[in-house]
């Protein structure tokens, strides 16, 4: 199936506007055909079974599981719950709130914070369409590690004492809730849905996402079809693909000031690794695009003093340059 989006990049480049394979603007742009229309087309199948067999989660639900939970239980359901949310940082951040109105533990919310931009379901699938499962895998395996170790030094650190006044005392209302509630909670299930309100539920979803993220989409497939077309041949691999281990703290700054979501950031990591940059080196500039740039820690200050975003700052440029060198060096020596 995947060969027919080949076929037609060839037909509208090669035929219809009879630019050669081998020039640097045929490359390019038969690069940015073929993703472009596969990305969109796999974001419309995938969206709607996603938000389909997704539509009768329920957030509130899954904020109230969440905080009666071990700590250590709590940081991997809420990175696993970042993972299957389609939450971009912005969108994530009533979602924060919640959380904290719910008494839940600022580790556990950071946990699905740090966890819900980098991952999610419809960026795991289309991941795994492009490259295959062992990236996918170790993509979605090191962003859930990240936001666990990141939630428990958090809670270690007693976080909340930095939130702003907002969420501090949405916060400090919620553990009392809690505390008084918890023998009243509900364990009634929702009604579920019907097949039409299911449908309903999914198109609605595909519309929502796919209306937020195909500039973005658009953004890394055209930066990825400039890398591929108008790089020169062994460049980026000349210059970062030794896996010298300046090449991933260099690329992990390189990735602050660029912002795109986890679905745009996939073609761009794509061409990257088809230039021959490692792939602890693209994986290390690709999670700091999306997760630590400098537009998601300006909606961050919504929620957060200072003192916590700069903390929050570090520990992930520390994280995902260890996670650089540590994917480098599995994946280069062996």
């Amino acid at each position: 199936m995947l060969a027919w989006f080949t076929q037609l990049a060839d037909l509208l480049v090669y035929d219809l506007f009879g630019l050669s394979s081998q020039s640097a603007a045929g490359g390019a742009l038969h690069f940015f055909v073929e993703d472009t229309s596969k990305i969109f087309a796999l974001l419309v199948v995938m969206i709607y079974l996603i938000g389909w067999l997704r539509a009768a989660l329920n957030v509130e639900r899954v904020r109230d599981y969440l905080a009666g939970k071990p700590r250590l239980l709590g940081y991997g359901l809420g990175a696993g719950f970042g993972a299957i949310t389609p939450f971009c940082s912005c969108s994530s951040i009533p979602v924060f709130l919640g959380f904290t109105t719910a008494g839940i533990p600022v580790g556990i919310t950071m946990a699905f914070l740090l966890t819900s931009p980098l991952i999610n379901e419809v960026a795991i699938l289309l991941l795994f369409s492009l490259l295959g499962a062992k990236v996918t895998l170790l993509y979605a395996l090191t962003g859930i590690t990240i936001g666990m170790l990141g939630g428990a030094l958090l809670d270690l650190l007693h976080a909340e004492r930095w939130l702003q006044p907002l969420a501090a005392n949405a916060y400090r209302r919620g553990v009392s809730q809690a505390q008084t509630a918890a023998d009243h909670s509900s364990t009634k299930n929702p009604p579920g849905m019907s097949w039409r309100q299911r449908h309903q539920f999914a198109k609605e979803e595909t519309l929502t996402i796919f209306g937020r993220v195909w500039k973005w989409v658009i953004i890394g497939v055209g930066l990825g079809a400039a890398l591929h077309g108008f790089v020169p041949a062994g460049y980026l691999e000349a210059n970062l693909g030794d896996g010298q281990w300046w090449s991933v703290p260099i690329a992990v700054l390189m990735g602050i000031p660029l912002y795109a979501n986890a679905t745009g950031v996939i073609p761009v990591l794509e061409s990257l690794l088809i230039q021959g940059v490692p792939l602890g080196t693209t994986l290390a500039f690709c999670m700091s695009t999306v997760a630590a740039s400098f537009p998601e820690f300006v909606m961050l200050k919504q929620v957060m003093q200072w003192r916590l975003l700069a903390l929050l700052f570090a520990l992930l440029l520390v994280a995902f340059t260890l996670m650089g060198w540590v994917l480098n060096l599995v994946t280069i020596s062996g």
